[in-house]
Order: structure tokens, then sequence, then C-alpha cells
């Protein structure tokens, strides 16, 4: 999918030479080319995989970012400034998609056709998960000191790390039904270390 995504052509708007989808700019007469109908993966440049190079993801959006600056385009038409913008912006949503591990665990299920949808707000039908983050959040409600808080944050950070592991481990084995359970479980990790977070800057205000 994301070779083919690669390969394809279309038209340039200006020109009409081929240009491939995921071009920023068209190579016969250099026109700014909008955003072509491709993964977050190709846009940037990256293999799909759970596993990226954080290095490597900055070095490709930043690289393109520069070559979309605005300054760059403040004596083109106000359809090449349009168009920019349309990459720029596709460019940003692939970016902070394929930075964030719970997004990008998710993102790419739903390429691999195995949606899951993190969104969704209701009773979590897994007890096992349950019973766990009732305990966690019980454990956060009873902690009274910026020390305790702490102690409980860098415990759950510990777990996010793990699952993190975990969901690479699942995805490298084709294990999608387990990918898909454990990024639930990392999404409460994370809503957890948002909530510790917010309790311990509330409490180290305290007089």
């Amino acid at each position: 999918m994301n070779a083919s995504a690669v390969a394809a052509v279309s038209p340039c708007w200006s020109c009409k030479g081929p240009v491939a989808t995921r071009a920023l700019f068209c190579s016969v007469c250099g026109a700014v080319q909008g955003p072509g109908a491709i993964d977050h993966y190709s846009r940037l440049g990256m293999t799909p995989s759970f596993d990226i190079d954080q290095d490597q993801l900055q070095t490709q959006y930043f690289g393109f970012q520069r070559r979309l600056h605005p300054d760059r385009f403040a004596a083109k038409s106000a359809r090449e400034k349009a168009l920019s913008q349309s990459q720029a912006t596709a460019l940003n949503e692939a970016y902070e998609t394929l930075k964030d591990p719970l997004k990008r665990a998710a993102y790419l299920l739903g390429l691999l056709g195995h949606p899951v949808d993190l969104t969704a707000c209701g009773t979590i039908n897994d007890r096992e998960l349950l019973m766990e983050q009732m305990e966690k959040r019980e454990a956060l409600s009873e902690a009274t000191t910026p020390e305790q808080v702490a102690k409980l944050a860098m415990e759950n950070e510990s777990e996010v790390i793990a699952c993190q592991c975990h969901i690479s481990a699942a995805f490298n084995s084709g294990n999608l039904d387990e990918a898909s359970h454990l990024s639930i479980r990392l999404k409460y990790l994370v809503k957890l270390a948002e909530e510790a977070r917010s309790k311990k800057s509330r409490i180290t205000r305290l007089p």
C-alpha cells in the first residue's frame, strides 16, 4: 500500500506534467502541489510501522515544512499560497499522529484494517483492565502530598513504557487483536498520567 501510494502520479495543476502523489512540487515547472490522498507514513517518507525513528521523523517533517514556509510564497499567486498551506496542514496532521505512540498505534491499526476507537467514552468491557484502572485512580485520589503523587506518576510512567513495548511486539508478531487491546490500555495509562500531573500541580500550589 505504501509503495503504490508513493509511486502513483497525477497531473500538475499548472503545467499538466506528471507529479508523484507525495511530491510537494512539480518536477517539471516547480509549482507547489496540493496534498495527495496518501497515508501519513507515505506523506513523511516513513515505512508503516509502530517502531519509528523519532529523529528521522523530525528530520523529514521539518525538512518538508521549511520548503513550505510562507516567506517562500510571499510573491506567489493566491492559489499557490493556499496549496502550500494545505500541504503544511497535512504534514502537521501526519507528524502529530506519528510522533505520539497512542495515536500512531490507533492509526496503524486502521491502516491494517483493524480499527480501534480510542475516542469512545463509557464502560470498560475488559474486567481486568477495569479493576486495574479503578485501583490506580483510587490510589491517586488518596494521595495527599506531591511526593505521593510523584511516586504514583513514576510507577505509571514505567507501565506506559512497558505497554508501548508490548504494543510493538504485538504488531511485529501480527497479533492485531492484542495490539488493539494494549492500545486501549495505553489510552487509560496516558489519561492517568495527565490526571497525576494535574493533581501534583494543584497540591503544590496549596499553602
